[in-house]
C-alpha cells in the first residue's frame, strides 16, 4: 500500500515522509543531553552540505573539492548580515547565504563545467584555496584572520518555558539550535528528494552515464552540469550558514583543504547519491570525537601525543578503506552486502 501511494502521489508522499521523520527527530532532542543536542545540530548542518556534494558527484559525475569554499561564502554572508541586522530573523540569513552560494557556484561553473576529471577537481580546489586568503585580506568586511562573531541561537521565551528544573535554560538553549537545524535540514532534504526524481535528476544521470545519448534526446550538457553545480553550491552555502549560526563565529582557517577532504570522506562513507547516505555522513561527523575517544581507550594512545593529535584523520582513513572493501556503495549499502553474504 505504501509503495502504491508513493507511486500515485510522489510529491505528497515525500512531503508527509519528511514531516514525519522531522517530527521524530525533534522528539528525540527532548530525551538527549545538551551535549548530544549540540552534536546533533552540527550533524544536521553538515548533512546538508554532504547532500549537495552527493548530488554533484553522485548524480552528475562532476568531482569537486570546492564545497568548503562555498560553505565559507555562506558562513561569512550570515556573519556579516547578522552583525549589521541584529534583529533580523535567521531565515533571512539562511536565504541570503543559499542565494549567494548558488550565485558563486554559477560563476565557478561557467568555466569549470567544461573540464573533466582531475582538471575539474584541480580548479575547484584552487577556488577553495583562494577563499581563505581573500577573507583574510578583506579585513574591514570579514574581520581578517580573527573572523567574525555573532550571537548564539538562544531559545525564545515560549520554548524555554517548556522546560523546568535548575538546568532548564541550559537544556532549552542547547535543544533550540538542534531543532532549528533539524527543520532546515528536513526542508533541504525534501527539495533534494524531489530533485532526485525530477526531469533534471533524470537528465543528470543520463549525462553522467552517456553524454552522446543525452545529446541525442535533446539534453543541453553545459546547462545541465551548470545547474547541478549551482544547486550543490547553494546547499553548501546553506550548510555553512547553519554552521555559523550554531558556532557563533566564522574564521577563514575553518574552510580549507582539510574540510573539503572531510566532506568527500563523509559522503563516501555514508553512500554517494543517496539521501540516507548524507544523514549517515552527518551522524558520523557529529560523533567522530566519540569514536576517537573509544579508539584512544582501546589502544591506550595518548591524546596529547603527535599520533593522538592526528588520530581522527587516521580513524577516518581506516573507516574509508574498510567501507570501500566491504561496502563500496557506502554504509547505506551495507545491508544489501550482508544479505548477499548470508546467501552465500
Amino acid at each position: 500500500m505504501v509503495r502504491s501511494l508513493s507511486q500515485r502521489y510522489p510529491t505528497s508522499f515525500r512531503l508527509v515522509a519528511s514531516v514525519v521523520l522531522c517530527a521524530l527527530a525533534l522528539a528525540v532532542t527532548f530525551v538527549l543531553t545538551p551535549l548530544d543536542d549540540s552534536k546533533l545540530a552540527g550533524g544536521a548542518a553538515m548533512s546538508i552540505v554532504i547532500l549537495g556534494l552527493s548530488w554533484l558527484i553522485g548524480w552528475s559525475g562532476q568531482v569537486s573539492l570546492g564545497n568548503a569554499g562555498f560553505m565559507a561564502i555562506g558562513a561569512y554572508t550570515t556573519a556579516i548580515w547578522a552583525n549589521h541586522h541584529t534583529t533580523s530573523p535567521i531565515i533571512w540569513s539562511l536565504f541570503l547565504s543559499t542565494v549567494l552560494g548558488g550565485v558563486s557556484g554559477l560563476v565557478l561553473a561557467l568555466p569549470a563545467t567544461r573540464l573533466r576529471g582531475p582538471y575539474l577537481a584541480g580548479m575547484t580546489l584552487a577556488f577553495s584555496f583562494a577563499v581563505a586568503p581573500l577573507a583574510i585580506d578583506s579585513r574591514s568586511l570579514t574581520g581578517g584572520s580573527g573572523g567574525l562573531f555573532i550571537n548564539f541561537l538562544n531559545a525564545p521565551s515560549w520554548f524555554a518555558n517548556l522546560f523546568s528544573g535548575s538546568d532548564a535554560l541550559v537544556k532549552a538553549n542547547a535543544q533550540w539550535p538542534a531543532d532549528v537545524a533539524i527543520v532546515v535540514a528536513a526542508v533541504a532534504f525534501f527539495f533534494m528528494a524531489n530533485l532526485f526524481r525530477s526531469r533534471t535528476g533524470r537528465a543528470l544521470r543520463l549525462v553522467r552515464d552517456n553524454e552522446v545519448a543525452a545529446e541525442l534526446v535533446g539534453v543541453n550538457l553545459q546547462r545541465t552540469r551548470t545547474l547541478a553545480f549551482v544547486i550543490s553550491a547553494a546547499y553548501a552555502g546553506l550548510g555553512g550558514s547553519m554552521m555559523t549560526l550554531l558556532s557563533g563565529s566564522v574564521t577563514p582557517q575553518t574552510y580549507g583543504l582539510t574540510l573539503s577532504i572531510l566532506l568527500l570522506t563523509l559522503m563516501v562513507l555514508g553512500g554517494i547519491g543517496t539521501l540516507s547516505g548524507a544523514v549517515i555522513g552527518g551522524l558520523i561527523y557529529s560523533y567522530s570525537d566519540n569514536i576517537v575517544s573509544v579508539v584512544n581507550k582501546v589502544t591506550g594512545v595518548n591524546p596529547t601525543s603527535t599520533f593522538g593529535a592526528n588520530l581522527k584523520g587516521i580513524v577516518f582513513g581506516v573507516l574509508l578503506i574498510l567501507t570501500m572493501m566491504l561496502a563500496p556503495r557506502g554504509l547505506v549499502g551495507l545491508g544489501s552486502y550482508l544479505r548477499r553474504l548470508v546467501r552465500r
